[in-house]
């Protein structure tokens, strides 16, 4: 839910500079990861909520989404900010795992990765469940949401 993250991440400043990534390659622990489980039926959704016009980081992230997370099987939807207005969101982005195990990202002002936490809280759970879908049936699907 944030417009950038982690900024000194060297996938993002390698992108930056015009380097070519392979995402599967790039990233090839998580691919492998998100590969075997859909491969089971597992279910991977990914919803972003983002600004508009998008930051950098966020075209950065639609341009490595096609070769990483779609191709390892996950579905990615995008939400425009200016449409979640209504929505109650948790404050910080998280994992959702069975409807009952959340796994919340803590990052610092400039979007560093400071802290994750796991909870099996039923309240946290159930509100992170309820913007999720909300999100989910709202948002666009990646191989239709345009960048503006």
């Amino acid at each position: 839910m944030r417009d950038a993250y982690m900024k000194s991440d060297p996938s993002f400043t390698d992108w930056k500079a015009g380097v070519v990534l392979d995402p599967a390659e790039r990233w090839a622990d998580w691919h492998a990861i998100v590969t075997e489980a859909t491969s089971r039926g597992v279910e991977v959704r990914r919803a972003r909520v983002v600004s508009t016009p998008v930051s950098e980081y966020i075209r950065f992230e639609y341009d490595v989404t096609d070769g990483l997370n779609i191709a390892a099987g996950e579905s990615v939807r995008w939400l425009s900010r200016r449409n979640a207005t209504d929505i109650a969101l948790p404050g910080n982005d998280f994992w959702l795992f069975d409807s009952n195990l959340a796994l919340v990202n803590h990052f610092d002002g400039e979007g560093e990765n400071m802290e994750v936490e796991l909870t099996d809280d039923p309240e946290v759970a159930k509100l992170c469940e309820s913007a999720f879908e909300t999100v989910w049936k709202r948002a666009t699907p990646h191989a239709q949401f345009k960048l503006a």
